[in-house]
């Protein structure tokens, strides 16, 4: 093989800011060994984000393997390799390589270390026992003190659901920047079981001795938590803050789009399409929280208009566009314009469609007595995820008092093998539905039957509650 010159091969790597093909990146990795540059940190650095940007698991498992052969040759102790490893990897793959490397125990860790691998848990989610073991290393390692370290802990618990844990590490910080307070008021915004936790601890970042300012990230997030909640009055009055002191609400895509979903989803379309047409940019999630809102309150027809206007001014619509458009063509009874819609999203704009979007299709045809055809659609498209598609099914024939095709979609769900994440009671309802259903139809002996089938499975049904009001 001819050898490249040595400065050569570095600039192969150093220059190259996108993804390599694996053919190119196997024969740079080969002239690295042949210029004996394998023992240069920030050249392995490199190759290794060049594989790792491959996204594939043989190019993560060969990342990994360059990792290790180098500590094994190399007699520093520096972790700069394994949390370019961390960082570049897919979360999974950064957990596991942070908890091969504790039990070899060959490196100290620094604070990066564990910056990329809580960060890495918080992108996985579900990863909260072993961000737990990470949090009593940093506190044993005496990294508590490192603002960035714990802002990152926070994101990790809030991503976790662990608020109490995440409030925790907040209250016991000494020293917090803006985007410490970022964190949690985003975290807590982000779920509408919080979004009033994080509109107090706005308040304190606005009245307490904290010398942190409010800055775009911040107001975004609380008013997500107004639109959350519902919250207009609230809302109105941070749109008043966000003027006197923030930006000029016009030219900020970022706020701008926060303003007009706020007052979208609160039910004032008036004000958000004011804001919406004063506003000199707009991007795709500006006009998606304009077709949002006028699909929330079933302003379909309007919703329609804007979606040919955004296209006519050259911004594309992305999977939530689509997914509030059938929303709205559904509840506005649009049923030609909604199949029409899907049937473009993934043709014209190349869209792939998610469960959500299928389920927007059926519960279109459900509401519109098209049983027959919503039966059809589901079979044809054979979505993984089909259990969902088959309850709006089975709800739109009780709706519409279709006896035979709600029994038939009773005992397909019957007959699906349940999910890890179905609930319990979602199976039986599906009984109970199949035993309403042959009611209906006087079948007393099949409606004793499938009773019977929920006692001897154990089942538990969820008794009907009525509400008296007395004055």
């Amino acid at each position: 093989m001819h050898t490249l010159p040595r400065l050569r091969t570095i600039s192969l790597l150093q220059h190259h800011k996108t993804s390599l093909p694996i053919t190119h990146i196997t024969q740079i990795h080969s002239q690295i060994i042949s210029n004996a540059l394998t023992q240069s940190p920030s050249i392995i650095a490199r190759l290794i984000e060049q594989y790792c940007a491959l996204s594939s698991p043989f190019a993560t498992n060969y990342a990994r393997l360059i990792v290790d052969q180098f500590y094994r040759h190399y007699n520093g102790s520096s972790p700069y390799l394994l949390n370019v490893l961390i960082r570049c990897t897919f979360p999974i793959d950064s957990i596991l390589v942070f908890a091969n490397w504790v039990s070899k125990s060959a490196l100290k860790f620094d604070d990066f270390t564990y910056i990329f691998a809580l960060g890495a848990c918080a992108r996985r989610g579900k990863a909260l026992w072993e961000g737990m073991q990470m949090h009593s290393r940093v506190i044993r390692h005496g990294f508590v003190s490192n603002v960035k370290l714990q802002t990152t802990l926070i994101h990790f618990y809030v991503n976790s659901n662990a608020f109490v844990f995440a409030r925790k590490v907040f209250d016991e910080m000494p020293v917090r920047t803006s985007a410490t307070w970022n964190a949690l008021i985003a975290g807590y915004c982000s779920r509408k079981e919080h979004a009033r936790d994080g509109l107090l601890l706005f308040l304190d970042m606005l009245v307490g001795n904290c010398g942190v300012k409010a800055n775009d990230t911040t107001m975004v997030c609380v008013l997500s938590a107004a639109s959350r909640l519902g919250y207009l009055e609230t809302g109105v009055i941070i749109h008043g803050y966000i003027e006197k002191t923030i930006c000029d609400i016009d030219n900020d895509v970022y706020i701008g789009t926060g303003l007009v979903d706020m007052y979208a989803k609160c039910g004032c379309l008036d004000s958000a399409l004011n804001l919406f047409v004063k506003m000199r940019r707009k991007n795709v999630h500006t006009w998606t929280a304009m077709v949002c809102g006028l699909a929330i309150h079933g302003k379909g027809k309007q919703a329609l208009k804007f979606f040919n206007d955004m296209a006519n001014s050259g911004i594309l619509p992305n999977s939530v566009t689509f997914t509030s458009l059938l929303l709205a063509c559904s509840q506005a009874g649009l049923v030609e314009e909604g199949l029409a819609l899907f049937h473009k999203m993934k043709t014209k704009f190349c869209v792939v469609p998610l469960s959500h979007h299928y389920g927007c299709v059926v519960d279109l045809l459900g509401r519109a007595g098209h049983l027959d055809d919503a039966f059809r659609f589901i079979v044809s498209e054979k979505v993984e995820s089909d259990e969902v598609l088959w309850r709006s099914l089975l709800h739109a024939c009780r709706l519409h008092n279709d006896i035979v095709m709600g029994e038939r979609v009773a005992k397909i769900l019957i007959e699906i093998k349940p999910g890890a994440d179905v609930d319990a009671c979602d199976r039986s309802e599906d009984y109970v539905a199949l035993s309403n259903m042959c009611a209906s139809a006087g079948r007393w002996e099949e409606v004793a039957a499938v009773r019977e089938v929920i006692i001897d499975k154990g089942m538990e049904t969820n008794p009907a509650v009525s509400t008296v009001f007395t004055w």
